[in-house]
């Protein structure tokens, strides 16, 4: 299992955000965000009955959407 304790690594790395965090990250409102999360356009993970957002992931929804409107 070499390559779990890689993907570990990574894991460590990644920081999560809450849902209120990433609205006041995006300036949005939290149910914006829960939108987003249950389209499926922004990933989480759920924790118990919350979610948690990879920084990367809001980053990477912003990038694209900056793309989409230019």
């Amino acid at each position: 299992m070499a390559g779990s304790s890689h993907s570990e690594g990574r894991l460590a790395e990644v920081q999560f955000l809450t849902v209120a965090e990433v609205a006041e990250l995006m300036r949005v409102s939290k149910m914006t965000v829960y939108r987003l999360v249950h389209s499926g356009d922004l990933t989480a993970v759920r924790v118990g009955r919350s979610f948690r957002v990879p920084e990367h992931a809001v980053h990477a929804y912003l990038r694209d959407a900056f793309q989409r409107s230019a």
